[in-house]
């Protein structure tokens, strides 16, 4: 399979692009600016890494036009890509929220509406988007976060339905607290709280997330479509 990743270079998204290369599939991801990171991934696993911000219309459409030319068409997207805030709601800026809308959200729309033309097109593919468990039941401190994440939850329902006879499923992966650089703010104290509050009683892992995500792009998962899976140790429930 042809796979696209958005924000690949980090966190889940980097386990995502280890992850279907290691499985044979051609891999190409997108990612803003650690190159650092990005060509050192690209070298080790052989995918491609393509420079983008998925908040500008006109990146995402040159990002996918690259991509598509590159793989030959992409059969599955990850939409990945994302940043996160702790502020009081109180504190919250214009441009505060207007960042994490246009990343988390907007982003997301834009790749999909660049990939979903040429999936129409050859009658097939896979949309994973990436939300988070605070889509489902809200966080504290982090409202705007949260509400980019519910509004994730929302397209992807919409676009199962609307793209399901065109031979596409959409699902999205909503995952707990995963111990990669976006958590690693949180202090010692922060996170044994929170390792307390998951049934599991652990961090969850970005190779944990990244299976579930091969599974959704398998050909065993082509009769789950529309579907919000927790991936959070029992968290959210």
């Amino acid at each position: 399979m042809n796979i696209l990743i958005t924000g690949g270079s980090r966190g889940i998204g980097r386990a995502c692009v280890e992850r279907f290369a290691r499985d044979g599939h051609r891999v190409a991801f997108l990612y803003k600016s650690n190159t650092e990171a990005a060509n050192e991934l690209a070298k080790r696993t052989g995918a491609v890494a393509i420079q983008a911000d998925i908040s500008d219309v006109a990146d995402v459409r040159a990002a996918v036009c690259q991509a598509n030319n590159t793989l030959r068409d992409v059969d599955v997207l990850v939409n990945n890509a994302g940043i996160a805030e702790f502020k009081l709601f109180t504190d919250i800026s214009d441009g505060d929220w207007e960042k994490m809308l246009s990343t988390n959200l907007s982003g997301a729309f834009f790749v999909t509406r660049e990939v979903a033309k040429t999936m129409i097109a050859n009658h097939r593919g896979r949309i994973i988007n990436v939300g988070s468990m605070w889509g489902k039941v809200g966080a504290s401190c982090e409202v705007h976060y949260s509400a980019a994440k519910a509004g994730l939850r929302g397209m992807t329902m919409a676009l199962a339905k609307e793209l399901g006879p065109s031979g596409i499923t959409v699902n999205c992966v909503e995952p707990g607290v995963i111990d990669t650089e976006m958590n690693a703010i949180l202090d010692e104290d922060a996170r044994a709280a929170l390792c307390d509050e998951t049934p599991l009683c652990r961090l969850g892992t970005a190779e944990e997330v990244a299976a579930l995500i091969a599974f959704l792009a398998s050909d065993e998962a082509g009769f789950i479509t529309g579907q919000c899976i927790g991936i959070d140790g029992g968290f959210a429930i």
